[in-house]
């Protein structure tokens, strides 16, 4: 019951202030309004300051995060780079050592190929020396042996 009797008090005076003559009502209300008017400007005002102040903040936001990735790639692209330029080094150290080891062996075939080729030629040689000899020796015996039986 409380309500309805705080209701009705409200009732009647809303109704007294009505009834009050029309001057006095009106010039509040039109200063209520300029003020009303004054202060949803100035909220207005403050609103937009604080959505600008929030697109800047995400501008800035966005630029910080572009020039992270930004220093992320370079980062990224100096360390491929850095890994390629050692690989190409061991590359080329590597290359370097099997032609120099590549040329050794070649040199080591050679002179095993003009050692075994002098051997064989000194064989050959000592060969052929031994057999004429030899058939000299034979053809030695053989007049040997034919001027023994011509003689007879």
């Amino acid at each position: 019951m409380e309500q309805k009797e705080q209701s009705e008090k409200r009732a009647e005076e809303a109704g007294k202030q009505a009834v009050e003559p029309i001057s006095e009502v009106r010039e509040p209300a039109v200063m209520s309004l300029d003020e009303i008017l004054g202060r949803s400007e100035r909220a207005y005002a403050a609103y937009i300051e604080a959505q600008m102040e929030v697109a800047k903040a995400y501008r800035e936001n966005e630029l910080q995060a572009e020039k992270a990735d930004i220093e992320s790639e370079q980062k990224a692209k100096n360390a491929c780079d850095e890994v390629i330029k050692q690989a190409l080094k061991t590359r080329d150290e590597t290359m370097g050592r099997a032609e120099q080891a590549h040329r050794k062996a070649i040199e080591q075939a050679k002179k095993v190929y003009d050692e075994s080729v002098m051997q064989a030629l000194k064989t050959r040689d000592e060969a052929m020396e031994q057999a004429r000899k030899a058939r000299e020796d034979t053809i030695g015996k053989a007049w040997e042996i034919y001027i023994k039986v011509a003689k007879k």
